[in-house]
């Protein structure tokens, strides 16, 4: 069944992901604090505390430094919403890939506008973040692309076999630069999500109020995306089983990251890009290799 061109799932898929998923990333941004407390000893915030700090930044007076950041960081949201808008309806997921990074380029500007030597020196570190993950990712692409003929999402549910199965070293590659992407130590450069190693809070030093809440909201919905990409791998034509099997996996890694978080000391920015580069090189060449000869 298609409405005006796009199917019934499709559709299903882009409201979910606007309309669910930025509450489910609060839950997981609750979760992520009351796990960490407890590896530390602690008792730790309220589950839904995210929330009301979301509520909190968007009833204090916007006190942006200039217009420009307030659009840079509108944009940013717009972008990464338009990825997971494209991700979860099927499309294309390299082009979910270009949307998602120039939303990151946009952040990048944000902050940079704001003219504070710590979110200049943040918005350097966040650049080389996208440095370090972006060959990884686009590898993610080129992978699926050669271990199904497609670059579409949707075409992972008519596989038999997960993507998994054919990628196993490009897996491995993008959960090593999955870190960096969820800003978990020891690659946490630009920005700590809890700042609970700087504190001067990176890129977002200049930022407040509604802008600050803007970034968290966004943050929620790449959590979501991200995980996405995750369960990516491992969906097939299962139908149900094949989801929950998906879900699954992508908690289970997002755990695992939070344990990362938690039991390693912040990388050096040379050591965070030349590990992703090296993991994206080797990982990449040698499962593409493979690819050719299956």
């Amino acid at each position: 069944m298609e409405i005006f061109g796009f199917s019934i799932w499709s559709i299903i898929g882009v409201l979910a992901f606007l309309i669910v998923a930025p509450f489910i990333g609060c839950i997981l941004a609750g979760l992520d604090r009351k796990i960490t407390a407890g590896m530390q000893g602690r008792v730790g915030p309220k589950l839904l505390q995210p929330w009301w700090d979301f509520r909190k930044l968007l009833a204090k007076e916007d006190a942006t430094v200039n217009g420009a950041q307030d659009l840079y960081v509108w944009l940013y949201l717009i972008f990464i919403v338009l990825s997971g808008m494209v991700f979860f309806a099927g499309g294309n997921f390299l082009l979910c890939v270009f949307i998602q990074t120039l939303g990151a380029l946009f952040f990048i500007l944000a902050g940079y506008s704001s003219r504070s030597p710590y979110a200049d020196l943040g918005a350097e570190r966040e650049t080389v973040q996208v440095m370090s993950y972006e060959p990884m990712v686009l590898l993610v692409a080129i992978g699926m692309f050669l271990a199904t003929g497609s670059f579409y999402v949707a075409d992972l549910l008519s596989v038999e076999m997960p993507l998994v199965r054919y990628l196993p070293l490009i897996f491995i590659g993008f959960l090593y630069v999955l870190t960096i992407k969820l800003r978990k130590s020891p690659f946490d450069i630009s920005m700590a999500q809890h700042a609970h190693q700087e504190i001067v809070r990176g890129i977002v030093t200049e930022f407040s109020g509604r802008t600050l809440a803007l970034v968290e909201l966004s943050h929620w919905y790449e959590t979501i995306l991200f995980l996405g990409w995750t369960g990516m791998f491992v969906i097939w034509a299962g139908g149900w089983v094949a989801a929950v099997v998906a879900i699954v996996v992508a908690l289970v890694i997002w755990f695992f990251e939070i344990w990362i978080d938690n039991n390693f000391a912040r990388f050096k920015w040379e050591t965070m890009l030349k590990s992703a580069w090296w993991v994206a090189l080797v990982a990449g060449t040698i499962n593409i290799v493979y690819l050719l000869f299956i």
